[in-house]
């Protein structure tokens, strides 16, 4: 049978919606679980985004499809719960994502899948929980602190008042286009706002230099024709793409993932 955007497919998938309590106060991680044979593979989103709509048609290709596969909307964003009395750091996404995940897993480690701010979040959790990942993919992922002002999603011009109570928000799902804002509308303002002041402004160490002290096999995929972003180590450039590689090109981006995952 042909699947979703024409991926051909003959298995018949399994799916659950799941939570998570990560908070005290009960706030918790929703995330879809596709049933399949471990280890699971956990998928987490970016900045604005939701991990279903990004990764649901890769995860279908038979390159990827089959095994146990957790389709993770970070704390703030998505179906995840938005608490306004939250910092969203990267490293409190992390923490927050690592007990999602020692839940989702019962404690097993899992292959972590992760774009853009998602990849940042999770080069931070592999270096501070590394018993729960066995490999990281990284696509497209944030390495360095980002000047505000050359941001995508532009955010960083705003102060935080600006951006929750006097049109900040608004400007920019205007700006981002129809795609993007229809994830981004998603997310709770306080969690978009602050999640992107702190990708700006990245972590000390930085998430490059935390990369290059992971133990853990990992892969980087990156648009062609940009320049690579690491000298060393498995960092593969994805043609035909932009920074969503997932959905640009699903049949090199499924391969390359299962390739790294084998």
């Amino acid at each position: 049978m042909t699947g979703y955007l024409g991926v051909e497919v003959s298995f018949r998938v399994v799916s659950a919606l799941k939570s998570a309590q990560v908070l005290p106060d009960g706030s918790a991680i929703r995330y879809i679980e596709i049933v399949g044979k471990g280890p699971s593979r956990v998928f987490v989103h970016g900045l604005g985004a939701s991990s279903a709509p990004y990764y649901a048609a890769a995860v279908s290709h038979p390159a990827l499809a089959g095994h146990r596969s957790l389709l993770m909307d970070m704390l703030g964003f998505g179906i995840s719960d938005r608490p306004a009395d939250f910092a969203y750091t990267l490293e409190d996404h992390a923490d927050v994502l690592a007990t999602a995940i020692t839940a989702a897993a019962d404690g097993q480690h899992v292959d972590l899948i992760a774009h853009s701010m998602g990849g940042a979040v999770a080069i931070v959790l592999a270096h501070r929980h590394p018993h729960l990942v066995r490999r990281l993919v990284l696509v497209d992922a944030n390495l360095d602190p980002v000047p505000p002002h050359v941001s995508g999603s532009g955010i960083g011009r705003y102060t935080e008042q600006q951006f929750l109570d006097e049109g900040g928000r608004a400007e920019t799902l205007d700006r981002v286009g129809p795609q993007w804002a229809a994830t981004m509308r998603l997310a709770g303002p306080v969690a978009l706002y602050r999640s992107a002041i702190h990708l700006y402004a990245g972590t000390r160490p930085t998430m490059r230099a935390m990369l290059g002290q992971l133990t853990i096999p990992w892969t980087f995929l990156y648009p062609e024709p940009e320049q690579a972003p690491l000298s060393s180590g498995d960092v593969v450039a994805v043609p035909d793409t932009g920074h969503n590689i997932m959905l640009d090109n699903i049949d090199v981006f499924a391969r390359e993932t299962a390739r790294a995952l084998s």
